[in-house]
């Protein structure tokens, strides 16, 4: 993976940590690490709710929208928010290999999935838009190879290998050696580095995935139970971002070479709850500082820990307001090392950057700084909300 000189951000390989991503430069709270643009996408939403969203952007189509366009082949199978949609999709998203794939998989009388779980539909999808990014974009297609993840044949790819070798015309085999193995890997690539592009939060409904997406970068942020670093997408948003863009901005000042790190979830979840999701979905245990810590913690230790998220307020940001991040020695979660509590050395990253909206869960990060001048602004990176943060 190569970076422009300027880049804030580089690859290396680091011991017991693969490949990861680290600051080529001292950076400032706010400051923008990363946009990116997905090199493939696929619907994560039930087949009857695909019609009230572009098959191309995933933005909300309006019911009373005056340009709503139909796939010219599969009709109200696929809609798209607007003309350039239309035609951006047509030669590259949604192919006629996708088209016929899709019709084939969704119609009506087909067998093959009606007896499986909701999830094998949503992975047969991305094996058709993998497949058709081997035919569309060859070079793009070889960056999806590149990312991490590997896997042998199992019962799940096997039958998924043998649906899409049914309803595609898959590409030709000498060359790009298609078989159960590769389909194999290619789900393993998608479980680990796949982002969910999330419903606009709504505080009294559960969020759910609207779209996933492969950013070639952005996959390889490792995670850490108390990040440095938090992603932004804005889907439906009238931002100056695309609608399936995601941006990763520093939660606090970073030295130069310090990892940044990602948290792969709610940064609220409990030990054991994190360390299921780590082990069932990515395949390993996390044993970062802060789980270090929480590991020798009683129930009650963690459900005061809970409390505490949820009690955060405007009058507890003043706790360590006199604190500036860069004029302290930090560890990767730029908490004070001399300071700490040794019970709960994570307190103030959850007084400083966790949301306090009910039913939230979100990160805080400054928006971007200008000119250099540090933001006393915080934006969440789910609900949206922004507050002032008083040092």
């Amino acid at each position: 993976m190569s970076h422009h000189s300027n880049s804030p951000i580089q690859m290396v390989e680091l011991e017991n940590r693969g490949r990861a991503l680290v600051s080529t430069k001292p950076l400032k709270a706010g400051e923008i690490l990363l946009k990116e643009s997905p090199i493939l996408l696929y619907s994560a939403l039930p087949s009857a709710a695909a019609a009230n969203y572009c098959s191309h952007c995933y933005r909300t189509i309006a019911s009373q929208s005056t340009t709503t366009l139909s796939c010219p082949n599969c009709s109200a199978a696929s809609q798209f928010c607007s003309p350039q949609c239309q035609s951006a999709a047509l030669s590259t998203s949604h192919t006629p290999f996708v088209c016929s794939a899709l019709r084939r998989l969704c119609a009506a009388d087909s067998p093959l999935l009606l007896q499986h779980h909701h999830d094998r539909l949503i992975q047969a999808r991305f094996l058709i838009a993998a497949y058709n990014l081997a035919i569309a974009s060859p070079p793009k297609f070889q960056t999806l190879i590149s990312l991490q993840g590997d896997a042998l044949a199992d019962d799940a790819s096997v039958f998924l290998h043998s649906v899409i070798s049914t309803i595609c015309q898959l590409p030709n085999s000498g060359e790009l050696g298609v078989s159960v193995e590769l389909t194999a890997a290619l789900l393993a690539k998608d479980k680990l580095n796949a982002f969910g592009l999330m419903e606009p939060f709504n505080q009294g409904k559960e969020r759910s995935v609207r779209a996933y997406g492969l950013y070639p970068t952005a996959s390889f942020f490792n995670h850490d139970c108390l990040p440095n670093a938090c992603r932004f997408d804005y889907v439906d948003s009238a931002s100056e971002f695309s609608n399936t863009d995601i941006t990763i901005r520093v939660i606090h000042d970073l030295p130069a070479g310090r990892e940044i790190c990602l948290s792969y979830f709610p940064v609220n979840f409990k030990y054991v709850e994190r360390q299921q999701r780590l082990k069932e979905d990515y395949g390993f245990v996390c044993d970062c500082d802060r789980c270090k810590v929480e590991a020798n913690w009683s129930d009650d230790e963690e459900e005061g820990e809970g409390e505490m998220n949820r009690d955060v307020g405007d009058d507890d940001m003043d706790e360590d307001g006199d604190d500036e991040e860069g004029d302290l020695e930090t560890t990767d979660s730029g908490m004070d090392k001399e300071g700490e509590d040794d019970s709960f050395p994570h307190a103030y990253f959850f007084i400083r950057y966790m949301c306090s909206v009910d039913n939230c869960g979100g990160t805080l990060a400054p928006v971007p700084p200008v000119d250099a001048r540090p933001s006393t602004v915080m934006e969440c990176n789910v609900c949206g909300s922004f507050s002032k943060c008083e040092d």
